[in-house]
């Protein structure tokens, strides 16, 4: 989904985000458009001469658009940016860290990561960092990505699809990592706590990027982007009950405590 900006005598910069809480907190202040609860947001800081249209997309797919490099800004996998540091600036801010938690792998009972062998499993997409950090697991247990069978799901319906049997196990991001119980799921392994564990390091899952070419080229222009973009993260955090509130219109399955809690999460110092 596009949302269209109101005015056109501003430079237009597309931000391409995933349509998930956490992402929807962090550009709120840039908002331009009617909502999908039908009221009109316009932005809370100054954007200095620049109208952002936000692409709401799976991470799967803005790294897929990050590949053609279409996008002004794009919310990108950590997996996939070494695939476009030639035409992405990896910012300062905005990033998703996992400080002890992350991606998981959840079934319909209790298995250990043996058992993940011959199995079907839903993946959000093979350039995202869920599936590279799986890999990674997989090796240090004497496994590939050759022992199971695996296949690209959208992200919000990795959790349906193992629940109707679809799938053995899901590889599951976003707010499904606290909302999964709920559907009766088992965890086999959080792929964040088992990183943090054993690396002592917090998992880096996602980033945003300005294409190079944004503003001419100029540094000093970029850099200038790149404020703006901490100035809505900031804004989002020091208004946080509005923010939050903005955010519920791309929340499932989620009152307001837990949306809450899934932004504290994946907004924070690290972002």
């Amino acid at each position: 989904m596009t949302t269209s900006p109101s005015t056109t005598d501003t430079t237009t910069l597309r931000i391409g985000h995933s349509p998930d809480p956490d992402d929807a907190f962090m550009w709120y202040p840039l908002a331009n458009f009617v909502g999908p609860d039908g009221h009109r947001y316009t932005p809370k800081i100054d954007t200095k001469g620049y109208e952002f249209v936000h692409v709401l997309e799976d991470i799967q797919s803005l790294n897929v658009r990050s590949a053609k490099a279409e996008l002004e800004i794009t919310a990108i996998s950590i997996h996939q940016y070494p695939y476009v540091a030639k035409d992405y600036a990896l910012t300062s801010c905005g990033s998703s860290m996992g400080d002890g938690y992350g991606p998981m792998i959840v079934a319909p009972q209790k298995l250990d990561i043996a058992d993940l062998k011959g199995k079907r499993i839903a993946i959000p997409g093979e350039r995202t960092t869920a599936w590279l950090s799986f890999q990674l697991l997989l090796k240090e247990h004497g496994l590939s990505k050759d022992d199971i069978t695996f296949e690209n799901v959208m992200f919000d319906e990795i959790i349906p699809k193992v629940v109707a049997g679809q799938y053995d196990a899901g590889l599951i991001i976003h707010e499904g990592q606290i909302t999964y119980e709920n559907q009766g799921l088992e965890l086999v392994v959080d792929l964040g706590k088992w990183w943090t564990d054993s690396r002592e390091l917090p998992l880096p899952l996602g980033g945003n990027c300005i294409r190079r070419d944004v503003g001419g080229g100029d540094p000093k222009e970029i850099g200038k982007v790149c404020r703006i973009l901490l100035d809505s993260i900031e804004f989002a955090l020091t208004h946080r009950e509005e923010a939050v509130k903005f955010a519920l219109n791309w929340a499932r399955d989620m009152g307001s405590d837990l949306a809450d809690e899934f932004v504290g999460m994946y907004v924070n110092e690290w972002t």
